[in-house]
């Protein structure tokens, strides 16, 4: 396949996944239960969530339409499917099931997951490439960070 197919396949993957985590987080950010708990000083508003995964999905997909024309092989194809795997999961845990230590267990294992494509799948004719998923690494980090305040204090 070629890149521009590939990328053309994650964005519709990387973006149905996300519209399918939101189906599955219920009323999420709206409902009762999020708006009544203790968050963090630094958790943006609303719209940041939106403006930022769509960004980090389209760079992402970049990367990955690089990633699979070079190293397209079982393993990376396995990552890749946890990361969906993880990415959806996280907000059936954290706003459906208002699990939110599994929820952050989980969104370490992204985050870990994530920077281990940054080290590991980032040189030679990736090694420009690869800067691409800091957005996600970031993001990430700061969700992270969201995660556990949350579970720290509530």
């Amino acid at each position: 396949m070629s890149r521009l197919g590939y990328f053309g396949l994650f964005l519709i993957i990387n973006f149905g996944s996300l519209a399918l985590g939101s189906l599955l987080m219920g009323e999420g950010p709206t409902s009762d239960w999020y708006i009544s708990l203790n968050k963090a000083p630094w958790t943006p508003p609303g719209w940041v969530f939106g403006a930022s995964w769509t960004l980090i999905m389209i760079c992402f997909s970049v990367y990955l339409s690089y990633l699979f024309t070079i190293r397209n092989s079982n393993f990376v194809k396995t990552l890749f499917t946890i990361q969906v795997v993880l990415n959806i999961s996280w907000n059936f845990l954290f706003f459906n099931q208002h699990w939110v230590l599994f929820a952050l267990i989980n969104i370490i294992m992204l985050t870990l997951l994530i920077i281990y494509l940054f080290i590991s799948f980032g040189d030679g004719k990736l090694s420009k490439m690869k800067y691409l998923l800091l957005p996600y690494i970031i993001w990430l980090c700061i969700a992270t960070s969201l995660n556990a305040y949350i579970y720290i204090y509530n």
